[in-house]
């Protein structure tokens, strides 16, 4: 089995959630449209799909998050990961 790849950024959207005290899963193995991530935030989680900039969901990935019954975030830069859990810890 090959390792799947990860999108160039997400070593440096991970590591700036982790900077900023979230904890962070790696799911990216997983697959099947599966997000990329798992962040816990101040008591919360988030799924979170990396892309590269100018990147969009594959079919696989826009399947899986049209089934999924809870919030799931695409982000393309550290900026927009820092954005969804900081904006979600005020609701």
């Amino acid at each position: 089995m090959t390792a799947r790849r990860t999108d160039s950024n997400q070593a440096e959207i991970v590591a700036a959630l982790r900077h900023v005290g979230a904890s962070v899963q790696d799911l990216h193995e997983v697959g099947k449209g599966c997000p990329d991530i798992l962040v816990g935030y101040r008591g919360r989680n988030y799924l979170i799909e990396i892309k590269a900039p100018g990147g969009r969901l594959n079919k696989r990935e826009r399947e899986w998050h049209d089934r999924w019954d809870g919030l799931v975030f695409t982000v393309w830069t550290i900026e927009g990961a820092l954005d969804i859990i900081q904006a979600a810890a005020y609701l």
